[in-house]
């Protein structure tokens, strides 16, 4: 609500007028320049103005004949219309292009996949909703516009994708296939804006493309619907599925040398009312397999998962939702303990990242190859470490504890959405409590939080009620950690801003916030009597335990990320 704000801060609004729109825009789902100009706040023109020093994009006022057809015809009508936003002129290689709304993140996708896919640079202009809505009157018909885009993607362009591991043969049918060009444009995009995922939905009018953001999903661009059969195709011909099952869901993945890198992609097609969807998982060896002290553990919990690293064996977990970093993780723990003299053995669903020196395993559920069946195989290879993709049966738990009994280091995962309530879970999955003591070395529970763009982040006075939220959990922290963060009067926080370094998001890239459990004496002594979560949280916070809304507020008054987030973040527990 950044226009409202700037408004109520020239003395426009009173407080109260500018918390009912606010309230307006939020039932309504109108935006705020929509709201504004409906309620006759400010003249467009001036808004407009406003909205430019606010967000640092020149305005452009303009003439809507002197933008040539050749250059409106850059961009359909209905992308036009869809992501308000046209194309103004052409020099050389440069593409002016003139955005009602150039913050939002859909808008600045699609440009991106424009400009990728016709290979042009672009500068980016505020326009207002009249000359907009002036441009979009010269746009020709939608039928002739699409037609024209799809002849436009059919055309023979310089794109080609390297398949590794593919035939020759295979790969040159597939390059001459127009429909290669969609899918390379699709997947390079992604790769471009650091997407962890790729959703192709097909509806009952158009083909959906979403990429999944720094944990946030987004509408990135839609195509026609016609072109669906072809790119799920051209998908399941990459992963080697077949082509003509669209019944039941498959799974498969490839390998491709894009933008100069070595990018794997994991595939899962599933049937819905309008055809199959595709989710495609971007797996780059670079942002998967990091090295541990990159991953944002405090000083503490790196030291007490290392001491838990160096025992000869022992069970060390690492819990939270699907997407959180779980895997993640144990491959940062694997590259630590890979080292010559040690056997390590994996069974994963599925193996996302190839890790050198590491014999890994892939579930077959279909033949009865489980977890559970998986694991008694691998105590017959002679392991020194083994990690189990998932603990998600009574089999599997029982399992996993006896090896780690018989002298094996075992990495896994479970599902909790805390650290002290891993506990209570192996529990109820049959594993006896007096076995938990002399097995578990260390819970990692953990959650992705998006970190603040440094190059536009603002500094701000908290609110009262963020103040109070701040103060409240800074106080639960332990005595050394108060010291060590000691709040400096006034406080101050950082908000998201937007630039274009961050697509306008205020936020680029994400960190991780951990609560890491070490077993001790007063854990072990709750375990055996009355283990409720309740009880063995008390003990962790004494021994030094912070929880990920501590965390939280602790990369806050860093500057790393926002109370928003966390909240978002913390609140999922």
């Amino acid at each position: 609500m950044k226009l409202l704000q700037e408004l109520y801060g020239q003395g426009l609004l009173t407080e109260q007028r500018r918390n009912e729109l606010q309230s307006h825009i939020q039932t309504s789902g109108k935006t705020e320049e929509e709201v504004i100009l409906e309620n006759k706040i400010v003249a467009e023109s001036a808004l407009f103005e406003m909205k430019s020093k606010v967000i640092n994009i020149p305005l452009k006022k303009l003439d809507q004949k002197d933008i040539p057809m050749e250059v409106l015809e850059m961009m359909s009508g209905a992308a036009a219309m869809n992501y308000k936003m046209v194309p103004l002129f052409r020099k050389d290689n440069t593409v002016g292009i003139g955005m009602v709304y150039p913050e939002d993140i859909t808008s600045q996708n699609a440009l991106r996949f424009l400009s990728s896919k016709d290979n042009f640079n672009s500068e980016i202009y505020l326009i207002t909703f009249t000359d907009l809505n002036n441009i979009l009157k010269q746009y020709k018909t939608l039928e002739i516009e699409t037609k024209k885009a799809l002849e436009e993607l059919g055309e023979d362009k310089k794109e080609t994708l390297e398949v590794l591991g593919q035939d020759s043969l295979t790969s040159r049918i597939n390059e001459d296939a127009p429909v290669i060009k969609m899918v390379l444009v699709i997947l390079r995009h992604a790769i471009e804006g650091n997407a962890s995922d790729i959703h192709i939905e097909p509806n009952r009018e158009k083909l959906n493309i979403r990429f999944r953001q720094d944990g946030i999903l987004h509408l990135s661009l839609f195509l026609p619907k016609s072109v669906h059969a072809s790119i799920v195709s051209r998908v399941k011909i990459l992963s080697n599925l077949k082509i003509d099952e669209n019944r039941i869901p498959q799974d498969g993945r490839f390998s491709a040398k894009i933008n100069d890198k070595d990018i794997d992609f994991r595939v899962a097609t599933f049937p819905t009312l309008y055809g199959e969807k595709v989710e495609i998982r971007v797996l780059d060896p670079k942002e998967g397999l990091k090295s541990f002290d990159r991953m944002g553990f405090s000083k503490r919990n790196l030291e007490i998962i290392d001491k838990a690293l160096k025992m000869p064996y022992g069970l060390i977990l690492s819990s939270g939702p699907t997407g959180s970093g779980k895997t993640t993780t144990l491959y940062g723990l694997i590259r630590v303990l890979n080292k010559e003299t040690v056997n390590i053995v994996t069974i994963e669903d599925p193996v996302e990242y190839s890790i050198d020196g590491v014999n890994q395993s892939q579930i077959r559920s279909e033949i009865g190859y489980s977890f559970a069946e998986g694991l008694r195989q691998i105590l017959r290879q002679d392991p020194n470490v083994i990690m189990v993709g998932e603990i998600r049966d009574e089999e599997t738990a029982s399992l996993v504890t006896n090896a780690a009994l018989t002298g094996h280091i075992v990495l896994s995962t479970l599902h909790t959405n805390s650290a002290v309530g891993v506990i209570p879970r192996l529990i109820d999955m049959g594993v006896r409590p007096f076995l938990i003591p002399s097995t578990l070395r260390v819970v990692i529970s953990q959650r992705l939080i998006r970190t603040l763009c440094q190059k536009c982040r603002k500094k701000i006075a908290p609110s009262e009620k963020i103040r109070k939220y701040i103060l409240d959990i800074f106080e639960t922290l332990p005595d050394d950690v108060k010291k060590e963060s000691a709040i400096k009067e006034p406080l101050s926080i950082y908000e998201a801003k937007g630039c274009q370094a961050c697509n306008f998001k205020g936020y680029k890239g994400r960190a991780g916030l951990f609560e890491v459990l070490a077993m001790n004496e007063e854990l072990i002594d709750i375990i055996l009597k009355d283990p409720v979560e309740s009880a063995i949280l008390k003990a962790a916070q004494k021994a030094g335990m912070l929880t990920m809304s501590q965390e939280g507020i602790l990369k806050v008054l860093e500057g790393e990320t926002t109370v928003d987030e966390v909240a978002r973040v913390t609140q999922e527990q």
